[in-house]
């Protein structure tokens, strides 16, 4: 299997090809959110958001189980390949283009709903496509309760994966993109450091200094995102992909599957 972590590891000084197909209204510099923004933004980050979020590891469980993570600097390789190679490269520019700016409700409607299709087709187990649209389903129903501008859009007959859920929510409270990704990574991150804990050796001191490590690359990860073109989205964590699988006829699980 270490032909498996090693896929799945990256290195702070990988390089990254730049591609200037994104738009300058797109990549300002970042703004510091008005607090009315940033309590929305606290809220839709937070982990303990009632979609569902909490019961997923994403591979974490079976990459564990099977032995592949075994210390903490294991894990910190594991989520840093994550962030520099999963969230610069297909997360955080399907983001961007999601929240888009400056386009009319059906453009808006339109662009969103195609680059749901394609962060949906990007999902490369059952388990994760599944993660993706039962939380979707579930921030979408809490954002029509919340009476969020274009949820009521939404076609009935197409998924909504969770990404493109957030991306309503924060265009509906006019959220930037560095504002909503950063909210975003935390999301993930803190969830991942949670089901670390359940699953490793692993002490909540110790889990809140790993983020306290894997911090400085935000910066960098968010200025890789916005120059990705749009042929270039996307991109295969095979470590990532074949621990989804592999949880999917685990034995013993804690999280769903």
């Amino acid at each position: 299997m270490g032909t498996v972590i090693k896929v799945a590891e990256a290195t702070t000084s990988r390089a990254l090809s730049a591609n200037t197909g994104v738009s300058n209204t797109r990549t300002s510099n970042p703004s510091t959110p008005h607090p009315a923004m940033l309590f929305q933004l606290l809220r839709f980050s937070s982990p303990s958001l009632p979609i569902g979020g909490f019961a997923w590891s994403q591979g974490l469980e079976s990459a564990i189980d099977l032995g592949w993570l075994k210390h903490e600097k294991d894990l910190h390789g594991w989520l840093l390949a994550m962030l520099e190679q999963g969230f610069a490269n297909q997360e955080l520019p399907l983001l961007l283009r999601m929240l888009g700016g400056g386009d009319g409700a059906e453009q808006g409607l339109d662009r969103l709903v195609y680059w749901n299709y394609r962060s949906l087709a990007l999902r490369e187990s059952a388990e994760l496509r599944l993660e993706d649209v039962q939380m979707g389903r579930a921030l979408l129903q809490l954002s029509l309760s919340l009476n969020i501008d274009g949820a009521k859009s939404w076609p009935a007959e197409k998924e909504i994966g969770y990404l493109a859920a957030f991306a309503l929510a924060c265009g509906h409270y006019s959220i930037d993109f560095e504002a909503a990704a950063t909210g975003y990574i935390w999301s993930w991150l803190d969830n991942q450091i949670a089901a670390a804990i359940k699953l490793f050796p692993l002490g909540q001191t110790s889990g809140q200094l790993l983020i306290e490590q894997l911090a400085p690359v935000i910066t960098a990860v968010l200025d890789t995102a916005k120059q990705v073109a749009d042929d270039d989205v996307g991109i295969s964590l095979q470590g990532q992909v074949m621990a989804s699988m592999l949880h999917e006829s685990q034995y013993s699980r804690m999280f769903r599957s």
